[in-house]
């Protein structure tokens, strides 16, 4: 029989770099997780990312097992390290750096498999639109 899944849950944590302490440890030990179980395996599967932030999708089964599976960075802090910012503006109405176009597909390429977009192009907008909402502007190059 196979195992039914209890809970679903996302988290982002440093990628090679993550610790039980919190944020981190007290959302998966609320969730019935081991945290040291899920620090040594995550620590293990993201060691080459090195600090960069890293969704994770968390399946927690019903005999109090896990797995989870490795997404992305999220746009906005993929954004911010092209743009070289610490964070995004207070009022998107006032741009505070700018990323080029070469730059927006290659964050469109790296994030396509976890959007909802067709062709990178199309992602490329999604990511544009984000970038606009972080108050940075996009500029051909």
């Amino acid at each position: 029989m196979a195992k039914q899944i209890e809970k679903q849950f996302k988290i982002v944590a440093p990628g090679g770099q993550a610790t039980p302490a919190p944020p981190l440890g007290p959302a998966l030990g609320a969730n019935g997780i081991n945290p040291g179980q899920f620090i040594t395996a995550f620590n293990e599967r993201t060691k080459e990312l090195n600090g960069k932030a890293v969704t994770c999708l968390i399946s927690v089964y019903n005999d109090r097992s896990f797995d989870f599976e490795l997404k992305s960075s999220p746009a906005a802090a993929l954004i911010k390290e092209a743009a070289g910012i610490d964070k995004g503006a207070g009022t998107p109405q006032d741009p505070i750096a700018t990323i080029t176009t070469s730059q927006c597909r290659a964050i469109a390429e790296e994030k396509l498999a976890d959007l909802n977009a067709p062709t990178v192009d199309t992602a490329m907008h999604m990511i544009a639109g984000t970038a606009r909402s972080m108050g940075v502007t996009v500029v051909e190059g």
